[in-house]
């Protein structure tokens, strides 16, 4: 049977992308095509699954050890090797936008959050991406606080609008309450 379908299989029986890799890469003894066949599963493009497989062959799937399958597959996870893109509607991409400017505006940004940060681009997850920046706060000698704070307050317009998630109306009064202190 195809990797592929054995892995939609998998995934439609309430499996992981993790679990699946694990099962098919233990019975096959093949990483990559184990990690190929679960993000075709899930309709991540080929050329997509090409790039985030390459990113980390050196480190996950060149030298595997017997019996690290599970582990594997939860970092290929962690990683967001598996994750689904969602296609973005025009507002959401301005948010996006916007988010990249307050990163900007930050004047750094350590590396786990910047690679939370865009795995919630990918999968769409916009609302988490906010909550997180609007908890943040630009670095006191290389960040710009009034461009940062006002550009989460639109981002956090845009976002509120029509309905929003309490936690995210709460977010935005605060971002709004920044940008007051920071005009």
């Amino acid at each position: 049977m195809h990797l592929t379908t054995l892995a939609g299989h998998a995934l439609s029986r309430g499996r992981t992308p993790a679990e699946t890799y694990a099962l098919l890469s233990r019975r096959t003894r093949k990483p990559v095509p184990s990690a190929r066949a679960v993000c075709l599963a899930l309709a991540i493009p080929l050329a997509e699954t090409a790039r985030r497989l390459d990113d980390c062959y050196d480190a996950l799937l060149a030298d595997p050890r017997p019996g690290s399958e599970h582990d594997t597959g939860e970092l290929l996870e962690a990683l967001g090797v598996f994750d689904v893109p969602k296609p973005l509607t025009d507002t959401e991409l301005a948010v996006v936008e916007h988010f990249l400017v307050a990163i900007e505006a930050m004047g750094g940004i350590r590396p786990g959050h910047q690679h939370g940060l865009s795995r919630w681009f990918t999968t769409g997850n916009l609302g988490a991406a906010y909550l997180s920046l609007a908890a943040a706060r630009p670095l006191p000698r290389t960040g710009d606080p009034a461009l940062y704070w006002a550009t989460l307050v639109t981002a956090g317009e845009l976002l509120t609008t029509p309905v929003a998630d309490t936690r995210l109306k709460y977010a935005l009064a605060h971002c709004r309450t920044q940008a007051a202190r920071h005009p």
